[in-house]
This record gives C-alpha cells, sequence and structure tokens, in this order.
C-alpha cells in the first residue's frame, strides 16, 4: 500500500509538467461590433427640467458606442407626455433606433400612433425629431380621425398628432358619423 501511494504521487508529478494551459480565442468576433450595452425589457424615462416628456419601452436594447446608435427591437412603445405630464400620444413599432448624434428616434415596421383625440397614423416607417419634436414621415401614411380618412405620401406633425400636414395626398373622405 506504501509503494502503491509512492507510485501514483511520482506518476502525478510527472503528469504536471508546468506548461500553461491557453484557451482557444474565438476571434471571429469583432469588438466593434458588438453591443457596449445590452438590455432587456426596458424603460427609459426622457425627462426635461424634472418634467416626464417621454417614456420608451422596448424588448431588446442595444446601445453601439462607436456607430452612435440604440438598436430598439421586440416592439417599440413609446407614450409622450405634454407639459402638465398627461400622455396625450403613443407610437408603437416592431423596431427601431436611435441616432445618438441628433437624439432623433426612427421607429420602423407596423409603425402606429395613436393621440387622446382618437387620431390615428399608421406607417413603415417614421421619425421623431428631438429638435423641434416633429414626427415626420416620406413613406405612405394613412390617417384616420373621427371625421375623415386620409391617405398619402410625405407626413409632418407635432408629437401631439395635433397639427399636421400630408404632403402628397392620395385620398381623402369624410368618415361617416354614426
Amino acid at each position: 500500500m506504501k509503494y502503491l501511494f509512492s507510485i501514483s504521487f511520482l506518476l502525478l508529478l510527472i503528469s504536471c509538467t508546468g506548461k500553461d494551459v491557453k484557451p482557444k480565442v474565438d476571434s471571429s468576433f469583432i469588438a466593434e461590433e458588438l453591443p457596449a450595452q445590452e438590455s432587456w425589457n426596458s424603460k427609459i424615462f426622457f425627462t426635461d427640467s424634472g418634467k416626464t416628456r417621454a417614456i420608451l419601452y422596448t424588448g431588446h436594447l442595444q446601445v453601439f458606442n462607436n456607430r452612435k446608435e440604440t438598436i430598439l427591437e421586440d416592439g417599440v412603445k413609446v407614450e409622450f407626455f405634454n407639459s402638465l405630464e398627461i400622455k396625450t400620444t403613443t407610437l408603437t413599432s416592431k423596431r427601431g433606433r436611435v441616432d445618438e448624434k441628433t437624439n432623433d428616434l426612427y421607429a420602423i415596421d407596423s409603425v402606429v400612433a395613436v393621440n387622446d383625440s382618437g387620431i390615428v397614423v399608421q406607417t413603415d416607417e417614421l421619425k421623431w425629431r428631438d429638435k423641434d419634436r416633429k414626427i415626420v414621415s416620406d413613406k405612405f401614411v394613412t390617417i384616420d380621425s373621427p371625421d375623415e380618412h386620409i391617405e398619402g405620401y410625405g407626413f409632418e406633425s407635432d408629437q401631439h398628432l395635433r397639427n399636421y400636414v400630408i404632403y402628397n395626398i392620395t385620398y381623402i373622405t369624410n368618415a361617416k358619423k354614426e
């Protein structure tokens, strides 16, 4: 038994060569293409002078510092508030992005904006401009209000959908009042 222990100990010493084991490094990833930050089921508050101006909800958020861009996926919802912090407009889309240089938000795919007066804007893509707090799109847009249905290309509105313009109207009709 004494010899068995000695032989085992000797084999253990021989098997330890002193060489460091280096793990393989996957070099297929490019660091600049990886997000600097990432979160799921995010809720972000935008404030001005202590007042809530908007709340952004998204299923998956990725921040890319080198590109100065934030990617929003798995559903996007933005609630806009007026100066009294009352929610006036809700914007939803399947995905989006934020340009960190301008703080402009791009809503992409199945975009719907609804205000508290019952106005509904639908389009494939629109942009919320931070500098003047306007919602704009150069895509095909439909607007439904209690009084009318309008379709066309090119759209601009304040973020509360109170004052809007469609630049190239292709169809307009009065809504039926019940």
